[in-house]
């Protein structure tokens, strides 16, 4: 949860006048030690993460989906060299959804539809 900058200045104020200790803080207010010490060293919350872009090739998964939509998600990582939940997440960026089929299945043909979903 992230904690608004007024909250953490107050906390940090009433730590720096009344002269508590960082688990005196965190018991008053409810807050994790560790956070308090976090908030020493940088106030603000951290508005965007530094973590790099996937590996995963969007183009290449939409193809994949297309040539194998029965595939399932370790198949389709073994196949673009990811960890399955790297696929997860990718098909939730994507809007891809799985619906059964439940009248086609008697006849041999693909139990469930890959429903791709453009973001506008």
């Amino acid at each position: 949860m992230t904690y608004s900058l007024d909250f953490r200045l107050r906390v940090l104020s009433v730590k720096k006048k009344k002269n508590l200790s960082f688990a005196e803080t965190a018991d008053l207010f409810g807050v994790g030690v560790t956070s308090l010490v976090r908030w020493v060293k940088k106030p603000e919350p951290q508005t965007h993460r530094h973590k790099p872009a996937t590996k995963l090739n969007m183009d290449a998964l939409k193809e994949d989906i297309q040539l194998y939509p029965d595939a399932y998600q370790y198949e389709r990582a073994e196949r673009l060299g990811v960890s399955s939940m790297g696929i997860w997440h990718a098909l939730k960026r994507l809007n891809v959804t799985y619906k059964k089929k439940t009248t086609q299945t008697s006849q041999g043909r693909s139990r469930k539809v890959v429903l791709l979903f453009v973001k506008s």
